[in-house]
Formats: C-alpha cells, sequence, structure tokens
C-alpha cells in the first residue's frame, strides 16, 4: 500500500515518518498549571496506548509547569513525548525547548516574526528537539488572507517561509499540519499542498487532523473522513481525532481509523454482514460473542456472514471466517478454504476458535 515517503524525525524516543508506524496523539485539557491533574491525564492517556501528548503554554507559569510535570512523568517511568502547543508567543515557544519534546507553532500567531522563529531553530537543534508548523485555517495571518484568501494556496503561503528558514539554517526535525474544521477543506488542503511542499524537498511527516470536530457520532464520523480519505491516499504520519471529550476516548477512535484503513493492524479486523432474511441464526450474538471472545488477538481479520449467498466472496481476503449454511448450520473457512462443513451451531464458535488457536500454533 503506497505511503507518501517523508522524512524521519525523532521526537523524545519515538520516530514520525519513513516506514515507522503512523503515531497517535492526543492533547490534555486540563488548566497545565494544575499539575496533579496534568500528570494523572497523561498517566491515563499513556494507558491507552497514546503516543504523544500535546499541552497548551501560554505563559511563564506554563512553562515552569510543563518543567514540573515532565519531571514527574520521568519519575512514573514514562517517557511519551511531550508537545508544547504554544500560539502569539515567540518568547514562550523558545522558553519551552529545554522541557519539550517537540514546539508546535502556529505561522499565522507568530506575528512574521522571523528572528524570533530563527532562534526558536538554533536552540531546538541544539536540544535535538523537533518544531511543528501548524497553519490552521481558521488563523491565517491577516497578509496571508489580504494576498490569497481563505484558500489552500494561503495555507502553503504560510508555512513556506518558515520552512525557507528552517532549510537555511539546515534544520530537518519538522512536522507539517494543516487543519481545518471542515472536512472537505482540509482533504483538499493537503491534496493541493504536499505536492508542492514535495517538489520544493520539504518531504516533512505530517500530522492529521479535523480540528474542532465536535463530539459523539458526528465529531467521530468527521474524523474518520478527514483523516481516512487522507490515509487511503498515502498521506499521515501521526493523526490526533480531535473530540470534545475525555481526551482518552480519542485515542480508541484514532487506532479504529487506522485500522480500518489498513494502515496500523493493532488488533482483530472484523468483517461482518448487517444480515437479511436468509440469515438462520442470531448474528448479532454470535459476531458478539467472536470479538469478545478473540478480542485480545492481533494482526488477524476474522469474517461472521449470515449466509452462503454473500459469505464466501465478501468474506475473500479474511484469515478465518463463521458462514451461515442453513438452519442450525455453519461452515468455517481459513483463508477460502472450507475447513468444516455444516456443523452445529452450537458448537461453531468454539471449533473457529480451535481452528484460529491450531493456526497460531503453526505460526509460531
Amino acid at each position: 500500500m503506497f505511503r507518501r515517503p517523508s522524512r524521519i524525525v525523532s521526537i523524545g524516543n519515538l520516530f514520525l515518518g519513513g516506514d515507522h508506524p503512523i503515531r497517535v496523539q492526543s492533547m490534555v485539557n486540563t488548566p497545565t498549571e494544575d499539575i496533579g491533574a496534568t500528570v494523572h491525564q497523561i498517566r491515563r492517556l499513556h494507558a491507552s496506548k497514546c503516543e504523544i501528548v500535546r499541552i497548551a503554554i501560554s505563559n511563564p507559569a506554563a512553562v515552569d509547569a510543563l518543567r514540573r510535570i515532565k519531571i514527574q512523568l520521568q519519575s512514573d517511568k514514562i517517557h511519551m513525548p511531550l508537545v508544547a502547543d504554544v500560539h502569539f508567543s515567540p518568547s514562550i515557544a523558545i522558553a519551552c525547548v529545554p522541557f519539550a519534546d517537540k514546539i508546535r507553532i502556529n505561522p499565522g500567531n507568530f506575528h512574521g516574526n522571523f528572528d524570533a522563529f530563527k532562534r526558536l531553530i538554533q536552540l531546538a537543534k541544539e536540544e535535538g528537539k523537533a518544531i511543528r508548523i501548524g497553519v490552521n485555517r481558521g488563523s491565517l495571518a491577516k497578509n496571508i488572507l489580504e494576498r490569497y484568501g481563505n484558500s489552500s494556496e494561503g495555507m502553503c503561503q504560510s508555512a513556506l517561509p518558515f520552512l525557507e528558514i528552517a532549510k537555511a539554517e539546515d534544520f530537518n526535525d519538522i512536522v507539517l499540519s494543516f487543519k481545518s474544521s471542515n472536512v472537505a477543506k482540509m482533504v483538499e488542503d493537503h491534496r493541493t499542498i504536499l505536492p508542492k511542499m514535495d517538489q520544493l524537498g520539504f518531504n516533512f511527516p505530517v500530522h492529521l487532523g479535523v480540528t474542532e470536530a465536535g463530539n459523539d457520532s458526528y465529531g467521530r464520523i468527521k474524523g474518520a473522513i478527514g483523516i481516512g480519505s487522507l490515509l487511503l491516499d498515502g498521506i499521515g504520519d501521526t493523526i490526533r481525532v480531535s473530540l470534545t471529550e475525555d481526551p482518552n476516548h480519542e485515542i480508541a477512535v484514532a487506532y479504529d481509523i487506522l485500522q480500518a484503513c489498513g494502515r496500523r493492524l493493532e488488533g482483530v479486523e472484523y468483517v461482518a454482514c448487517p444480515s437479511c432474511g436468509r440469515t438462520q441464526f442470531d448474528i448479532q450474538r454470535v459476531f458478539n460473542e467472536i470479538k469478545e471472545k478473540t478480542a485480545h488477538l492481533k494482526g488477524i481479520k476474522i469474517a461472521v456472514m449470515g449466509c452462503i449467498v454473500n459469505g464466501i466472496g465478501e468474506m475473500g481476503d479474511a484469515d478465518f471466517g463463521y458462514v451461515g449454511a442453513g438452519s442450525g448450520k455453519v461452515n468455517l473457512y481459513r483463508r477460502n478454504h472450507r475447513i468444516k462443513g455444516n456443523i452445529s451451531e452450537q458448537n461453531a464458535i468454539e471449533e473457529l476458535l480451535k481452528i484460529i488457536e491450531n493456526d497460531r500454533e503453526c505460526r509460531r
């Protein structure tokens, strides 16, 4: 499966880009100065397999809090990379360099202060830290809006002066992002901007996200469409599903998107038909039971199909299949080959589990 070639950037103890896994990240929503609450939330995110966490840094007190948060996490043996999210103040961004693994700046909020950006680059280079140049359609600089409007070209031109400076300073530990709350524009921006960036030699890894997506099912749908569309284009090296919820909820959704797009298989990929009048067993119950008993497995695909009409064809690339074969009867498959036929539905799930386990034993 094609993936856009990108440079490899190190963020703390983690590598981003190239052939490295597409990383999952989130952002804490606690007041940064509340060190206990922030550390607690980061611990929970770490336990949920979040790989990078972003922290809002708005003032000198937050910079000091970041320092103390990092010390606390190190004592807890949590080495998840920390990203300082800085808007408006170049001096705050510079102050964060010793304590963050990556600094996120918004060109639209940097006030054209290129001298400060050069200083930020110099310090990041000395300290071995990365910088994310995060452009947002909602905060393009006035001069960009006047010349290019709120457009993909405006997003591109917002980032280019900073990239040119980084190039002149021989600094390559950069991550790019082009965010919007509008799904269609977010997808258009990446498809328009990245070919230009690559032609100019700015093939840096890309962070994907639909910003301000909202919550519940609609927020998840927006994130899945925007991020998923670009992942299928081969674009994206790290993702965040932005939800107006507990940040922990973002992590499972992100991994589901990666798995559905075939970009990172962390668990079992399930295929199941919606069923129809031809289905002669309780497919919802069976599907849920199979999921429950195989949830600990990784890297396999299991299909649960209601009948033989679509069963064999639709489960063609599955590793294992459970297919209805008539009243109370089931056929079991391994990679498109029927292993057992017309067995009792009462025994079918246990027989399927035996087939899966035997296959796993043979691979060891």
